[in-house]
């Protein structure tokens, strides 16, 4: 007859998985995922590097506007009187300005006011 202690630790070996090199496996794959150098972390850091690639991008085409916007106003002085008119309401020599009220469509305040002189 065949002895139980025996049965069982000598019965079918590949059904019982030793626990040490499980731990170990599971401890690796961890730190392989959540580590400093974990492939979570290389996702965060590849898609900060895209996000930072588009933002330096931006700015070159913002600083080639300004470098010549600079160029213009350095040379072209049909550039620097469009602006004056437009950023500063400035008026060429001989120019005449007419400037008109707003007038709201619709209000009582349409009709001319009497001054208190006037009463």
């Amino acid at each position: 007859m065949k002895n139980p202690k025996n049965t069982s630790r000598t019965g079918n070996p590949g059904r019982r998985v030793p626990l040490v090199p499980v731990v170990i496996i599971l401890l690796i794959l961890g730190a392989g995922l959540f580590g400093d150098k974990g492939a979570l972390r290389m996702l965060q850091a590849r898609r900060q590097k895209a996000e930072l690639e588009r933002q330096v991008a931006e700015k070159q085409d913002v600083n080639r506007s300004l470098k010549q916007e600079i160029k213009r106003l350095k040379t072209d002085r049909s550039y620097i009187e469009t602006l004056a008119r437009r950023e500063l309401g400035m008026v060429g020599d001989g120019e005449v300005v007419y400037q008109f009220p707003d007038e709201k469509i619709g209000s009582d305040d349409a009709e001319p006011k009497q001054s208190p002189m006037s009463r």
